[in-house]
Formats: C-alpha cells, structure tokens, sequence
C-alpha cells in the first residue's frame, strides 16, 4: 500500500507513526509546503517571550528522524497542487526548484491544517504586523523585537495565543495593549468568567478595550473604528484560523456545516479512499453530538493517530470533544470544557448555573481561591460545561471535569467521587465536590440559586422581592447591594417575623455558604421562593464593576 499524506505538523505525522506501527509494509510519504514539520506551535509564545531559550526545542523532528525512526519520507517545501480521485494522482511542486511532478496513492490523508484569520484591515500588510500560525511567524516575530526593540504592541483578539503573546510581550517590557471586538476577552468564556481574566490583566499593567473593532493599522499606530489611536510599534493579530480546505474542495470533498472537511468516526471523507484530520476537519462535540470546528493540537494528534490505525486496517474510532481548553496568563490559570451557559442556552438546555469560589487546598497550606463555574441540565442533573478561573490546581480540576462530562455524569455524581485529599493537594471535600453539591442542591433540593445577571434582572423589573445581606453588619457596612437589607445569619432565626415568606427572597454572603445557610433557615420556616445569590458578593461586585 501506497499511504500519503498531506501535511506534515501533528495530525499528519501521527498518522504516520501509527500507520508504520500498524504496517511495516506500507510506502508512506508526507508532503508539506513549510519548512518545519511536528513542531510545538503551543510553545511558540514563549520562545518569544525568553522562557524557551532554544528555538530547535520546539522542533525536535526533522525528516531525517522519521526516515530512520518511521521509515516515512517527508518532502518538505512541497505543495499538493491538487488531488485527482478519480485516478488517485495528486500534483506537486516543489517550492525549491518550481517544478511540478505527479505522483499517486492508495490512501490519502489530508492534514493541511489551519490558516491564520487576517481581517480585511488596511495596513495589515505592513511589516510590523504579524500573525502566529507557525515556526516561519514566530522567527519574524523575534527578529523584529531584536532588531527595533519596540515599546509597545497592539494584540488584536483575545483567544489563548492572543494572552499567551500578550504576557510574553510584557516580560520583555513592552506595554501591551489587547483589543477585542466582543464586549469582553477570552470569547470561549461566558462573560461573567471573562471578568476574573480581566481584572487580572489590568492588574498586570495590560491595557484592554472591549467592544471595538480596528479600522486601519499604521506603522506606529492602530486607529480604532471610534477613531482613537493607540500606539503601537508593532501589531499581532491574533483574531482566529481558518481550516485550510481548498485543496479539498476543489477535489470534490465535501466539507461540513463549520466550512472544515467533513469526516465520519473513522476519519473518512465522503470520498473513497480519501480521510482527513487535525485542524482542517470537523469534529462533533461529546455533549450535544453536533459538528464543531475547535482546532487544537491534542484533538489533531488524536485525529492523526485514528487515521492512521484505520488506513492500516485498525478499528479505532473517533469519540468527539468537549472543547477543553486550558491556558496560563501572568501567573492565573483558566480552563474551559464542554457547553458554555450561552451555548447551553442556545441549545434549549434548562440549565442550573453556580458558582463555586474555594481555595485549591487550605489557607494554611498557601491554597488560593479558585472560581469554578458549573453548568448542569436541570430536567437530567447532567454536567454540561465547566470553566475556571485560578491559579495552583485548575488543571487537576478540569481534567475531572472533562472526565465527569465524558461519561455522562451527573452533578451528584462529582460529591461521590474518591478523589485524594491530602493538605498540601486539596481541601478535605475538594472544590469539584463542592461543585457538584451545589448543583445537585439547585436541582433536587429547592436550594435555587440566583445569578448576578438574574438580580440585576429582578432588581430593575419592578417586582417585589427582598434581598437579605446574611454577612455581619462591619461587612455589610463596608459595602452591599444597595437594595439589600442586613440580617446576619446568627441573628436570622430571631427575625423571621420581620420577614415576608410569600415574598421572593434572595440571601447573599461573601461567597455562598452563609447565604446558603441563611437559605436553608427561611425555607425551613415556611418561606415560599428563596434563592441564594451564585458566587455571593464577591463576584457579584466583579461583575457589576465590569459594566
């Protein structure tokens, strides 16, 4: 068998590991029209930055180890003009020389990735603007901060390379400034999460402007579309990829619902002996079982390897994603897996919303407060989504998470998990317990909660309610909800006939606890409709502040 491959980063070259490891029979072949092949494009932000001193350690491979490891060939600055299924030929040229030649195949596999999104921005095209796709931007990147030493930079968008830069750039003393066109950064977040990613930038000295979008770029300025300047020696787009699909389209591959190839389980294509994976194919989300397009490494060399196996003969499968993201910016740590609140929403879901403010393991221990928020599925009690904002541990949690969602847990389910807890590691019942617990009250126990967006609503409708701040009065002195009354939650027992309990009633505290508890005395007593504020004060105060 004749495999080739199209692509050569981290779909194609696991597709040809596994392939060689399945059959050490097969002629396989990549061609790739870039210089560098199965790279770290994840790293790339520090290389800028100085973390990682050493460029080669984000390329590791080169086509002389595949050749004797894999005895794969790959022809480097060679591009696949097009692809003729028919009689499985496919056209080269080679970058090098410009010539062009023919060669056939068995079995293609498409890996051509994703291409950097350029907005249609006048002066994009100068020389002190740059995208971050590859090996080639990230050299470009470095030379010019070597070579003219800027003082200050524009990124444009705010996905996890957009912040990753943006840090970077900061280490190395350049002012910063992030622009994104959407009312707040890091778009995979529900904005209520985006203001803890927010805040933490400003607290770094990061200037953001929300909500705009850039209408020409000079060479030492970005002018906005309400004609503010911002300086700017130099400018990142960072405003999304696009799965490179022309090479396929013109071959008659039919692509999905998200503008990617379209693939089944097994990585095949509508057309015989063609599959595709890695960022320029669709993948379908674990949740909801819809096509999503969420290019990342982890998904591509997954796609790869299942390529690979099933061009062999292997039965491997394909099992979707959640969309789990994780990225670091200054020294926070946010996550993201499954449906958001919106998506969720979207998607007709009735859902249950918390959030869980707790250390990642006790105050005494160092332990910093992590937010955790929750999405489950009211009518089934399914965990659907969870993001997290913090700093030591949110990877561990996360992973939890994505596991629970995997297998279709529901929020009580997370309480009842043996997770280990040691002091040095966690609190005695860890943070995604608590998560669960919260939930799992908010569904089957009538402990409803209420969110910061929900009491704005309440607040400005005209209603009646009553909003109970259950802190001590030095707290509640120090600053409160201005509709809120203060009944501390030891002296609550003693005001019940102060009290409506037909009324709607909304308890808050710091974080939730004491304004859980507060709601357990009311609803003991008779009260008909009471909710506890999710996330309590705290980030009811991170989130009013935002507007």
């Amino acid at each position: 068998m004749r495999l080739i491959i199209i692509g050569a980063v981290a779909a194609g070259t696991s597709a040809a590991a596994k392939a060689r490891r399945n059959d050490e029979n097969a002629e396989i072949i990549i061609y790739d029209k870039d210089s560098y092949i199965s790279y770290s494009g994840c790293g790339m932000p520090y290389y800028i930055g100085g973390e990682v001193e050493d460029a080669k350690k984000l390329t590791p491979r080169d086509p002389v180890f595949f050749k004797s490891k894999y005895n794969v060939d790959i022809l480097i600055r060679h591009e696949v003009l097009s692809i003729d299924h028919k009689n499985k030929t496919l056209e080269i040229k080679n970058l090098a020389t410009g010539d062009t030649f023919q060669d056939h195949y068995d079995k293609l596999v498409i890996a051509a990735g994703a291409a950097a999104v350029i907005p249609p921005v006048k002066g994009a095209d100068l020389k002190n603007v740059f995208s971050l796709r590859n090996i080639g931007d990230m050299n470009q990147i470095k030379d010019f901060i070597n070579e003219y030493a800027p003082k200050s930079a524009v990124i444009v968008g705010t996905g996890f390379i957009g912040l990753e830069v943006c840090e970077n750039l900061k280490e190395l003393g350049i002012e910063v400034t992030l622009i994104e066109r959407l009312p707040w950064v890091t778009p995979v977040l529900d904005g209520d999460m985006a203001v803890y990613v927010e805040d933490h930038l400003r607290k770094n000295g990061i200037k953001l402007l929300t909500g705009l979008s850039v209408a020409e770029i000079k060479k030492d300025r970005v002018i906005l579309e309400d004609q503010r300047e911002v300086e700017a020696d130099f400018v990142l787009l960072s405003t999304g990829v696009r799965p490179n699909t022309e090479l396929a389209a013109k071959a008659g591959i039919e692509l999905g619902v998200t503008g990617a190839i379209k693939v089944n389980e097994k990585m095949m294509t509508n057309v015989k002996d063609i599959y595709s994976c890695g960022d320029c194919s669709e993948q379908y989300h674990v949740v909801t079982g819809k096509p999503v397009y969420r290019p990342m490494g982890s998904t591509a060399n997954k796609t790869g390897r299942i390529a690979g196996d099933v061009v062999t003969g292997g039965n491997l499968s394909f099992r979707g994603i959640l969309g789990t993201g994780i990225f670091k910016v200054f020294d926070m740590t946010v996550a993201i897996t499954g449906l958001t609140e919106r998506e969720a929403k979207k998607e007709g879901y009735h859902v249950a919303v918390c959030h869980n403010i707790k250390p990642n393991k006790p105050e005494y221990m160092g332990g910093r407060e992590m937010v955790i928020k929750g999405i489950a599925d009211k009518d089934t009690g399914r965990l659907l989504g969870v993001q997290i904002a913090g700093f030591e541990g949110v990877d561990k949690r996360i992973d939890v998470f994505v596991t629970a969602i995997t297998y279709k847990a529901q929020a009580e389910d997370l309480f009842h998990l043996d997770l280990a807890y040691a002091p040095p590691f966690s609190t005695t019942k860890d943070p995604v317990m608590y998560t669960g617990m919260i939930l799992d009250n908010a569904i089957h126990s009538d402990r409803k909660l209420i969110t910061s967006d929900e009491l704005e609503e309440l607040i400005n409708s005209g209603k009646d309610y009553q909003l109970i701040d259950a802190r001590a009065a030095s707290q509640y002195e120090q600053d409160h909800i201005e509709t809120a009354v203060n009944v501390p939650h030891a002296k609550l027992r003693n005001s019940l006939d102060e009290l409506d309990k037909d009324a709607i009633t909304i308890t808050y505290c710091n974080k939730g606890v004491t304004g859980n508890a507060a709601q357990n005395i009311l609803l003991n007593h008779g009260f008909k409709e009471v909710y506890n504020l999710s996330g309590g004060h705290k980030n009811y105060r991170k989130n009013r502040k935002s507007l």
